[in-house]
């Protein structure tokens, strides 16, 4: 049977509750195996937080994953630490049955139209390749993982690191591809709280594995992303200890970086 996908803004929308909580829905779709994605839950924190501010943007964000909620209803608290005249610093907490699921503290400003970066020699060179040419993610992984959220996606990897899919793994820990969504829904700063943890684990390039959870990650924004599919370069640093750090490059149509994450995260290569 065919999946529909549906808006992302509809499926990670949060609601003002009698209480001045926020009220949201964890989707089942947008989930690996039965948890939900980690950027996906952090846009919901995110749309809490700028509801809570005074200003209009995401402009970076810390997360802690404490528990991977299920998919139903999630109850956000938040607290404004700061207002400021440029920013205002927000904690946001996501709770499902009075526990502790996500916490996060979020800086919200406004992002300019029509800025451009004065130095940028520091940034790791764009994926070059044709989206054209990229393989489109199935909703399966080759451990026969059940992957559901990319039967709602357009992600697709360059081929030349998609090797794991064929059970071959190249070993160099990083993988390049674009991504849409399927309705044709532009990226704003909210949806780029999910862009950054879109992709499978950089470690499927070192050795196919099940659920690698994020513990920990950091995410800026750094400007408004033009129409179009999004590229992205995610890149695997450290393995020891079975924990993994990532790191997630993010450039709009126009070549513009418009988001990069760092994120800790569990894994157990075997």
């Amino acid at each position: 049977m065919s999946v529909v996908p549906r808006p992302y803004a509809d499926v990670s929308a949060v609601h003002r509750s009698a209480d001045g909580a926020y009220e949201a829905v964890v989707d089942a779709d947008w989930s690996v195996g039965t948890k939900p994605n980690g950027g996906y839950l952090l846009t919901m924190l995110g749309r809490a937080a700028v509801a809570s501010a005074g200003h209009a943007h995401v402009v970076t964000t810390s997360a802690h994953y404490l528990h991977s909620p299920d998919a139903g209803p999630v109850e956000i608290e938040t607290a404004v630490l700061r207002k400021g005249r440029s920013a205002d610093h927000v904690r946001a907490t996501m709770l499902q049955d009075g526990r502790a699921c996500v916490e996060a503290v979020f800086m919200i400003g406004t992002l300019e139209a029509g800025t451009a970066p004065r130095w940028d020699a520091g940034v790791p060179a764009r994926p070059s390749a044709s989206r054209a040419d990229g393989i489109r993610v199935p909703g399966q992984s080759p451990t026969g993982l059940r992957v559901p959220v990319m039967d709602q996606v357009d992600l697709r990897l360059e081929p030349a690191t998609a090797s794991f899919a064929l059970g071959r793994p190249s070993g160099s820990g990083e993988l390049r591809g674009w991504l849409a969504f399927l309705d044709g829904a532009d990226f704003d700063p909210l949806s780029l709280l999910y862009a950054v943890d879109a992709f499978p684990p950089a470690t499927m390039e070192i050795k196919p594995t099940g659920w690698v959870p994020t513990l920990e990650m950091t995410v800026y924004v750094r400007a408004l992303p033009e129409p179009g599919p999004l590229t992205i370069l995610h890149r695997a640093q450290l393995v020891e200890a079975d924990r993994v750090d990532e790191t997630t490059t993010v450039w709009d149509s126009a070549d513009r970086l418009v988001a990069q994450a760092t994120q800790l995260a569990g894994v157990r290569l075997g």
